[in-house]
């Protein structure tokens, strides 16, 4: 299934995207999307029931925006330098363990809001990500079945982040990942059923029409399932907390010099296989 959440900033209202690319209204089921619903097989049956039946209500999309996918979300943990190509890039060794950072869930917004460029920012980045929404509470897990037994689907995640302040500022990278509408999330959370392997997902991103990212999750370092796995034996996963898995070769950063950094009025467009597409607009904070 693809679930998602459309509306006004704030009220949004749950919907599905049937297989004939129709808006469907969920808000006679469920009230929301979040990870309630997510750890609910009984609610979660009744919406696939309800939508091979085609009894839900069509909703008009036009004009309508898209928030994210997930409401009320818990934790956003992110896997830094997970992807061969891009620790190439960057001149870093590959890590031996996972590395972990977090994103507030404030930093979370729809697919197609606008970004905003930090003050004094002369380094915004992008980074397109594979994100792991979890569906149920997960803790000292032991297997990857176990670890992929947790996850409730998968969405595009774009992982905005000011390299000056992550890098240059001291401290810990949390600086340049949580400004204001740094983590656009969606457009759908799909289902875990419908992506058999995680690791075999095209990844692209573009700046202005140019593509800058074009990788594969096959290039990730750590796998899906060893990093659900291994993030739980240092912080308890719940339902509706997310997982950034890392991004491919193209960032910025890795550009030679002049670094493309991103200005306010550059456009930004991502999109992960059967995941769906992002489109933002950056302006200045």
């Amino acid at each position: 299934m693809k679930l998602l959440r459309v509306g006004p900033v704030g009220t949004e209202r749950p919907a599905l995207l049937d297989d004939s690319g129709t808006l469907r209204d969920l808000s006679g089921l469920v009230s929301d999307i979040d990870g309630a619903l997510l750890a609910d097989e009984g609610k979660l049956a009744r919406i696939r029931t309800a939508a091979a039946s085609g009894e839900l209500p069509r909703l008009d999309g036009a004009g309508l925006r898209t928030g994210p996918p997930v409401a009320r979300i818990g934790k956003i943990v992110c896997i830094g330098l997970n992807y061969h190509d891009h620790a190439r890039e960057t001149g870093a060794a590959p890590p031996a363990e996972p590395i972990l950072f977090m994103k507030a869930p404030d930093t979370v917004v729809g697919p197609d809001d606008t970004v905003l460029v930090p003050r004094d920012s002369v380094k915004t980045d992008w980074e397109v990500e594979l994100a792991v929404v979890i569906g149920r509470t997960a803790r000292y897990l032991e297997t990857d079945a176990q670890a992929l037994a947790a996850v409730a689907g998968y969405a595009v995640a774009h992982d905005v982040s000011e390299r000056a302040f992550q890098i240059e500022r001291g401290g810990q990278w949390d600086k340049g990942k949580n400004c204001e509408t740094f983590n656009p999330l969606g457009p759908w959370l799909v289902t875990a059923d419908e992506i058999p392997d995680p690791q075999n997902l095209g990844l692209r991103l573009w700046v202005n029409g140019e593509l800058k990212q074009n990788g594969t999750t096959a290039e990730q370092i750590f796998p899906v399932a060893e990093v659900v796995r291994y993030v739980s034996r240092f912080m308890t996963l719940y339902p509706g907390d997310i997982i950034n898995t890392g991004t491919p070769a193209g960032v910025a950063m890795g550009h030679p010099e002049p670094k493309p950094y991103l200005r306010a009025g550059d456009v930004v467009e991502l999109e992960i296989d059967g995941l769906g597409r992002q489109r933002q607009e950056l302006k200045g904070a």
